[in-house]
This record gives C-alpha cells, sequence and structure tokens, in this order.
C-alpha cells in the first residue's frame, strides 16, 4: 500500500540529528540559532524565532500585537483546529469564515465580511500551499498573522492598487504583521515538531524580541528538533522541485476526469505541498477504488475546524462541502517510478 503521506528524510537529516544526539546536546541551543538564521535567509524577515509548537507561536504573536481579550479573531474553517482551541484558551473568541470553493481559502469579500460581524484580526491560513489575495486583505487595514505552513517558498505578483502588476513578486509570509511557519509532520517543511515565529518588519521584531528574552525555556525548539528543520529548509529547493514534477503529472492525468482542482497560481505562486483532489463521487467509493489498487487516500481536513465543530456546517457551506469531498493523493519525493506510474493510471480512471 502506498501511504498518503511520508516524510522527507534523506541521510543529510540523519547525520544532522544523530550528530546532536552524540554531542549530547538536544536541548535549546546552538542549532537553535543555526535554524533561525537559514529561515532568516530564506524568508527575508528581520527576526524570528525557534517555538515548540504553532500554537506557542499564535500565543507569542498575539502578545506581541497587544490584542486585547475577549476580541474576536477571524481564522478559516480549513484551518487547522489548534488555531481555534488556542484563540479559546487565551480568552479571544474565534469567528470561522466560509471559504472560497474553488481555492480552499478566503477571499478579500469573505474578511470584509467578517469584519462586519466583528473581526478585527485575522490568522491567515494559506490552506494547501494557495494564497490568497493577500495584498488586497491587508488593504482591509486590520492586522494579519500569516500562517505558511504548507505555502513556505511559495510568493505573490505584486500589483498597484488599480490591479496592474508591478512585474515584481513577494514571498509568502512577508506580508503579515507577524508570520507563523509550522514545523510539524505534515507541513512543507518539518523538524518532527515545533513552528518558526518571523517578524518580517524591524518594528514588529523590536517588540516581539523583548517579549521573547523572558521565554520559558521549555517553549523553544530544542536542538535535536532542529538539527532535523535546519537541513529541511537547506534542501527546500530540491524537494520542492521533486514535489512540482510530481504535480504536474498528476495535474496532467486529472485534466480528462469528472474531478476537480483547487484553482492556483502555477510556478512559483504555490507550494506543492500535497495533492488535493475535489471529488465529484463519494469518497466511499473512490476510497475503495485506491485501496484495491494498493493507493491510500485521506481526506484533505479531517484535522481542520470545520472538521472539529458540526455546528459551523450552515454557515460555512462551501468548507463543509470540501471537508466531505477533498482528499489528498500520494505526493512526496520518494515515490518511485513504479509508484508515480500507478499513481497517475489510477488519477486518470477514478470513478
Amino acid at each position: 500500500m502506498i501511504p498518503t503521506y511520508s516524510t522527507t528524510i534523506r541521510r543529510k537529516e540523519m547525520d544532522a540529528v544523530l550528530t546532536c544526539m552524540v554531542d549530547e546536546k538536544i536541548g535549546p541551543g546552538e542549532l537553535n540559532g543555526k535554524l533561525i538564521q537559514q529561515i532568516k535567509d530564506f524568508i527575508k524577515c528581520d527576526g524570528a524565532a525557534a517555538l515548540r509548537s504553532p500554537s506557542i507561536a499564535l500565543k507569542y504573536a498575539l502578545q506581541a500585537l497587544g490584542f486585547e481579550i475577549g476580541k474576536k479573531v477571524m481564522i478559516s474553517a480549513l484551518a487547522p483546529a489548534w488555531q481555534f482551541q488556542t484563540l479559546v484558551s487565551m480568552g479571544y473568541e474565534p469567528l470561522v469564515l466560509d471559504v472560497d470553493e474553488s481555492t480552499g481559502v478566503v477571499s478579500p469579500q469573505i474578511v470584509e465580511d467578517g469584519m462586519k460581524s466583528g473581526g478585527s484580526l485575522i490568522v491567515l491560513h494559506e490552506t494547501e500551499g494557495i494564497v490568497p489575495d493577500v495584498q488586497a486583505i491587508m488593504r482591509l487595514g486590520i492586522p494579519v498573522i500569516e500562517d505558511i505552513s504548507q505555502s513556505a517558498g511559495a510568493s505573490v505578483a505584486l500589483k498597484d492598487d488599480d490591479g496592474t502588476d508591478t512585474g515584481e513578486r513577494a514571498q509568502a509570509g512577508t506580508f503579515g504583521v507577524f508570520t507563523i511557519i509550522g514545523l510539524e509532520e505534515r507541513d512543507v517543511i518539518t523538524a518532527g515538531g515545533g513552528a518558526i515565529l518571523i517578524a518580517p518588519g524591524r518594528r514588529e521584531w523590536v517588540v516581539l524580541k523583548h517579549i521573547l528574552e523572558n521565554v520559558p525555556v521549555t517553549d523553544l525548539l530544542p536542538d535535536i528538533n532542529c538539527a532535523l528543520g535546519w537541513v529541511q529548509v537547506k534542501e527546500y529547493p530540491r524537494n520542492e522541485a521533486a514535489r512540482k514534477e510530481l504535480f504536474s503529472v498528476y495535474q496532467r492525468a486529472c485534466m480528462t476526469g469528472r474531478h476537480k482542482m483547487f484553482a492556483r497560481e502555477s510556478d512559483e505562486g504555490s507550494t506543492a505541498s500535497c495533492f488535493p483532489l475535489v471529488l465529484n463521487s463519494s469518497f466511499k467509493d473512490v476510497r475503495q477504488y485506491t485501496s484495491k489498487k494498493d493507493i491510500e487516500i485521506q481526506l484533505a481536513y479531517e484535522g481542520s475546524v470545520i472538521a472539529m465543530d458540526d455546528s459551523l456546517s450552515e454557515k460555512c457551506i462551501h468548507a463543509k462541502s470540501l471537508f466531505l469531498r477533498c482528499v489528498h493523493f500520494p505526493l512526496y519525493p520518494r515515490l518511485t517510478h513504479a509508484e508515480c506510474a500507478k499513481i497517475v493510471k489510477v488519477l486518470g480512471s477514478l470513478p
């Protein structure tokens, strides 16, 4: 059976982690700083911190913003459930937004409607590696915390206020007041767990740095995770190139089928963190068919906000539909040619 997910761990990652273990320096230390520097070179930001989880990163981002407890924070219904849970635990009121059915991410209009319902900050999750119209969302004038756990490495074509393309691009993660890169097992870059909290601008970094001066050591990412994350960031171009090559082959296989793919900008405009397919038939039937072919598929949004709270179904109809119909097919660099050929054949013949 070809599993849906598989972390790409090569000899370089193994050697880095093993060296860390041999040196018996596995807690937060020198490699934490090396990972931060690697991320700063990768994203081009003023400052960053390597922390033990995305929820801890969100906590410090909200503290640095001085965001008032009790206020409404907007999140996508397809964002990971930890966002909802973290906000509630901190005393904020999550305002869950529906998504654009063609992309799976929130649109500027959806965010603007959320603002009319009291939302005054958004945690912008760039689901499935697809970057929303972040410039238009920024123009709405509210603080934005970007979550680029699935879109790290993507970039956005910059436009003037009238919509004219400037010919320049900016990286995902450089728009928000703060940015979170999850380093969990299924994120586009993994350290086996943890997150990077980024301050793209100097002014934001000064505030965040002051807060982090008193951070408990238990909130910092241990070196044993940093060793893996450091190599993963270095190897990102190689891994992403392999994923995109596979993604392109899968995409062609699906073009004549009855199932849909998300609308996304090609090339560097999105990442190939996974291969999502929106089914036009029963998930049960499709899973049964792929299982017979020894290919495992899984629902794409099993751990999302909408999966956790069924009461959102009426309010977030597009997200609910995508939760029930969108699946992930295996997409990772260590797939063999024979396995890829099998997946492509199945994609072209799905019921």
